[in-house]
């Protein structure tokens, strides 16, 4: 199976900064800037010429998210559990990790993805920070009889 985790380009920040919090409704409406926006459309470009017509895609509710997952121009679904904070396990699960027959691109935040790409690959829980807009993407295989899981790439928009 192959699972791409992207995370949501830059966007504005949280307009009560010490007050406010991940995941609250001020935190979800928090749109890209313009950079981030070039930064989506970047990733999208390349993402829409490596991934093929039958890939699964889903997308947090925030609105950051969803701009970024609108830049592919590809149908996608809003899951709640990919919302900011969102647990990894509940997230490999709505992937069907690692038994999924297509491959699946997810759009969400910071720690959630930089979590699921630890525990995929043994590190220690908080040992893989993601950049803002990169993509991660992740390949379960068959190797001498077991399974392993295996960066395919990590692109970022500034190196694309």
């Amino acid at each position: 199976m192959d699972l791409l985790l992207w995370r949501h380009a830059e966007a504005v920040d949280h307009p009560e900064l010490e007050q406010g919090r991940q995941g609250d409704a001020l935190d979800l409406a928090r749109r890209l800037t313009p950079r981030g926006e070039k930064q989506a459309a970047r990733m999208a470009a390349w993402l829409d010429r490596q991934l093929p017509d039958g890939a699964r895609i889903f997308a947090s509710p925030a609105q950051r998210t969803e701009q970024t997952a609108l830049a592919l121009g590809r149908r996608y679904k809003l899951r709640d559990e990919l919302a900011p904070e969102g647990d990894p396990a509940d997230l490999l699960t709505l992937v069907q990790w690692p038994h999924g027959k297509s491959p699946t691109l997810v759009v969400g935040h910071q720690p959630t993805l930089g979590r699921v790409i630890a525990r995929l690959l043994g590190l220690p829980e908080d040992g893989c920070p993601m950049k803002k807009g990169a993509v991660w993407w992740l390949r379960q295989r068959e190797r001498n009889g077991r399974l392993e899981t295996v960066i395919v790439t990590v692109q970022t928009p500034e190196l694309l």
